[in-house]
């Protein structure tokens, strides 16, 4: 029952859409020997109420699950009990301190009313501000621990939705393989940080908008993502690749149709705060580009390792300079690659430029770059080796805070410690990069496309023919190849020249 398919197993089921992972990865098939081993080869008639997706979306719920009960020391006690408990149990979230600390509890309207303390409005953006209230209004009452309890409950609720939503749009994005969205149901680290903060309702957006343009429907996509950028600022980033595979394409007319439907959705959102509480609504933009150097950083190691602070405005500028860089690597790329990038691979590299340059990683940053790194490059090995880093991270930032907030004695994780935490998180995140740009250059290792697919998750740029490329890009064709069972169209490449 464990053995790995053969040759000509695994050539029928290419021909299937909904091949399980353990029939296309020799890790997936060994850790499903825990469970009894790899589906067997006509498992997949049974029962049709067990679909992948329905699959997919019930492992993230309970994956989510128990990510909730992870955070059950704090939602006892730790998180009312100082801050070291928190951080040595790993289970801090914003979410119960931010109910309290940005006027929540108090009935205080986000962007409207003035906060106490240092920060004056609401640091967040617009729809994610709503999100919060929201979440407030569902709030029962009773004491200020009880509704800090029960405010992170009805979030962790909510996000729960998102997550599922993730799921079900990572499984449905590539028609044929299904299954990849286990690698977003089952991540740990999506997991541990999915309660920090309110993410996963950018992700979820960005996750659906991904699905419409699979879809080809620009304009759904195009609003999508800008609610998901309403909801956080990354989404907006996915612009520039789609730019580049629709110049590559000649597709301008999709690409501006999505640019108006974000343009459009993001001011639907974005303009009523803006014109009634301009000064609220802007906080989230000067807080991101006030903010100091953070956590997670590459620059924090340059701070801490030289005993110098560097001024923001400088670290703004270099940190926007080597983000410029990358989305000129990616471009280069994207325009010169031997057969033209799938659109969910260039989305990866940029999103993953931007948290590398960032001057601040919190750990639920994890989160925008997990289905992505599905869609992307869907092999469980790399994917589970950047998530150890990233878990790595998560584990290393709690015990560098129990180790700053325990006093005299230091119980945690030292200075250095968490330098050598944060090497592993960029480390492990440029190993993947670079495995993704080893597939666009060598197209035949990309394992997305060994069943014959072109661009699954690309729409209309999927089996497209090249419009401009650079240098000696070859242009895609189409040659038909005999599989066990049924022909398959296979897309390869033109040489250079070639009629």
């Amino acid at each position: 029952m464990g053995a790995m398919p053969s040759a000509e197993e695994t050539s029928v089921d290419q021909d299937r859409p909904d091949v399980p992972p353990t029939r296309r990865d020799e890790i997936a098939a060994a850790g499903s020997e825990l469970i009894g081993g790899p589906i067997g080869r006509w498992a997949w008639l049974g029962s049709s109420r067990l679909t992948p997706v329905r699959v997919v979306a019930l492992v993230a719920i309970g994956m989510f699950a128990l990510g909730m009960a992870q955070k059950m020391p704090c939602y006892d006690w730790a998180w009312f009990r100082g801050a070291s408990s928190q951080y040595t149990h790993a289970c801090y979230s914003d979410i119960p301190h931010l109910y309290l600390g940005r006027g929540f509890a108090d009935n205080l309207v986000p962007y409207f009313d003035r906060l106490n303390g240092d920060m004056e409005y609401l640091e967040y953006p617009v729809l994610t501000g709503l999100f919060m209230e929201v979440a407030s209004w569902l709030t029962p009452g009773g004491s200020l621990q009880y509704r800090e309890q029960m405010y992170w409950m009805v979030n962790a609720g909510m996000l729960m939705i998102c997550a599922a939503v993730i799921a079900v749009c990572v499984a449905r994005t590539h028609r044929r393989r299904p299954w990849d969205a286990l690698l977003v149901a089952l991540a740990p680290a999506f997991a541990l940080t999915a309660t920090i903060n309110w993410d996963l309702l950018a992700v979820a957006l960005t996750a659906a908008a991904m699905l419409m343009w699979s879809r080809g429907r620009a304009l759904a996509f195009g609003i999508l993502i800008g609610l998901a950028t309403a909801a956080k600022l990354y989404p907006v980033l996915l612009l520039g690749p789609l730019l580049l595979l629709c110049w590559r394409a000649g597709r301008f007319r999709e690409y501006g149709t999505a640019v108006l439907g974000t343009a459009a959705a993001w001011l639907a959102v974005n303009l009523p705060v803006m014109v009634l509480a301009p000064e609220g609504w802007k906080k989230f933009y000067t807080f991101s580009q006030e903010r100091q150097v953070d956590f997670g950083s590459f620059w924090l190691i340059i701070t801490q390792r030289t005993g110098e602070s560097l001024d923001v405005g400088t670290v703004n500028n270099w940190a926007m300079l080597l983000m410029l860089l990358a989305c000129a690597g990616i471009a280069t790329l994207a325009l010169t690659a031997p057969r033209r990038p799938r659109f969910a691979q260039l989305a990866f590299l940029v999103v993953a430029a931007f948290i590398l340059t960032n001057k601040v990683y919190s750990p639920q940053y994890v989160l925008w770059l997990v289905p992505l790194a599905a869609l992307a490059r869907p092999r469980w090995r790399d994917f589970l080796i950047w998530q150890a880093c990233e878990v790595m991270y998560y584990l290393g930032i709690w015990m560098y805070l129990a180790y700053t907030t325990s006093g005299d004695a230091h119980k945690g994780l030292p200075t250095e410690g968490y330098q050598l935490a944060i090497a592993l998180h960029l480390l492990g995140t440029l190993y993947l990069c670079a495995l993704v740009v080893r597939d666009i250059l060598m197209p035949e290792k990309d394992g997305v496309r060994t069943d014959g697919s072109d661009d699954p998750s690309g729409g209309v740029l999927d089996r497209a023919e090249d419009r401009f490329v650079l240098g000696g890009a070859a242009r895609p064709t189409q040659h038909v190849t005999q599989s066990v069972g049924a022909p398959r169209v296979e897309w390869g490449v033109r040489p250079p020249g070639a009629a």
